[in-house]
C-alpha cells in the first residue's frame, strides 16, 4: 500500500492524532509583546498528505515551533480570482472539496473553525484603494488552505481566512505581501500555499509507484534552494525564463506564485529563507520554508 492507495483512507491522520492533539492542546497562544509571527510558504498536499505520517509530523512540527497564532491569512493555488477576495468569515462554513477521484471519507473531512470576521475587517483595512477587496458570502477554505491546516492546527481553534491570488504577476503579489506585513505584529500567521513543483501533466508511473524524482524536479528545487537561500527576490521572479526544469516543473503558475505574497509579507523580502520541509511527494519537491527577521 502507498499513500495513494492505503490499505485505511486517512489512517494515517488517525495515527497522527492520537499524539499531536495532547500536544496542540498545550501549546502556547501568541500574546501582545511577543515577535512577529514568520510569513510561510508551504507545499500543501492534498488528500494523500493524510495518508503520509511523517509529512503530517513535518507539518505539525512546524506549527509547534511558533506560539499558536491568534488568526491564519492564507492565500493558496486554487483560488484565483479577481478583484481580491476573501473566503467567508462565518464559524463552520463548509469546506470547499475541489479534487476529484479519492475515497469518500477525504469528502466528509470538517475543519470548523472559529469566527474570523475581526480579521477580515483588518485585512480589508490594510488594502489600498486601488486593491478593494470583495467579501465573499459564502465560499470556504479549499484543499490548498485546510488540508495542510489540519496537520498544523489540528484543534481548529484559529480563526481562517483565505484571500484569493488577483494575479500571477510577482510584482503584485509582493505588493499584496507587503501590505500584509503588519498582521505579523499582530500575531496573525499569513501563509503561501502552493508546492514548490506541481507538474502533474507530467507524472510518470515511476513518480507514482517508486516515488522516482524527475531532473526537472530535481534541478528546479535546487536552483530555488539557491536563489531562495540568497533572498535573490529577482531571480525567482524570472522563473519561467530562467528556472531549469521548466515548463515541466511548473506548466501553470499558480502553485509558484504563492511564494511572493509570503516574500512581501516579511520583513524583508531580500532576507535568506529558512527552509523548514524538503524532500519529495511522488517525484514533486515539496520544498516549505519561512522568513527571518
Amino acid at each position: 500500500m502507498t499513500t495513494l492507495h492505503p490499505a485505511v483512507p486517512a489512517g494515517a491522520y488517525d495515527q497522527f492524532l492520537i499524539g499531536a492533539l495532547p500536544r496542540a492542546h498545550e501549546q502556547r497562544a501568541w500574546r501582545a509583546g511577543d515577535t512577529a509571527l514568520p510569513a510561510l510558504y508551504l507545499s500543501h498536499g492534498a488528500p494523500p498528505l493524510f495518508d503520509d505520517g511523517p509529512w503530517l509530523r513535518e507539518l505539525f512540527d512546524w506549527a509547534q515551533s511558533m506560539p499558536k497564532p491568534t488568526g491564519i491569512l492564507i492565500v493558496s493555488a486554487h483560488w484565483e480570482s479577481a478583484p481580491l477576495s476573501l473566503s467567508a468569515p462565518a464559524a463552520h462554513t463548509p469546506l470547499v472539496y475541489d479534487f476529484g477521484g479519492f475515497h469518500r471519507r477525504y469528502y466528509q473531512m470538517r475543519y470548523d473553525t472559529p469566527d474570523a470576521s475581526a480579521l477580515a475587517r483588518r485585512v480589508a483595512a490594510a488594502m489600498p484603494d486601488s486593491e478593494p477587496v470583495h467579501q465573499h458570502p459564502s465560499r470556504g477554505l479549499d484543499h490548498g488552505a485546510w488540508v495542510p491546516l489540519m496537520a498544523m492546527y489540528p484543534l481548529a481553534d484559529v480563526p481562517v481566512l483565505q484571500l484569493s491570488m488577483p494575479s500571477q504577476d510577482p510584482s503584485r503579489l509582493l505588493a499584496i505581501g507587503e501590505r500584509l506585513r503588519g498582521l505579523r505584529d499582530e500575531g496573525v500567521l499569513v501563509i503561501g500555499s502552493g508546492f514548490m513543483v506541481h507538474g502533474l501533466p507530467f507524472m510518470t508511473r515511476e513518480m507514482v509507484v517508486h516515488g522516482t524524482v524527475p531532473s526537472w524536479s530535481s534541478d528546479f528545487d535546487a536552483w530555488a534552494a539557491d536563489a531562495l537561500g540568497r533572498g535573490d527576490v529577482d531571480e525567482l521572479a524570472a522563473y519561467q525564463d530562467r528556472a531549469p526544469g521548466m515548463p515541466y516543473a511548473h506548466p501553470t503558475p499558480d502553485h509558484f506564485t504563492p511564494l511572493f505574497v509570503t516574500l512581501g509579507a516579511a520583513d524583508r523580502p531580500d532576507a535568506p529563507v529558512r527552509t523548514t520541509i524538503d524532500g519529495y511527494m511522488i517525484g514533486f519537491s515539496k520544498r516549505s520554508f519561512q522568513t527571518v527577521p
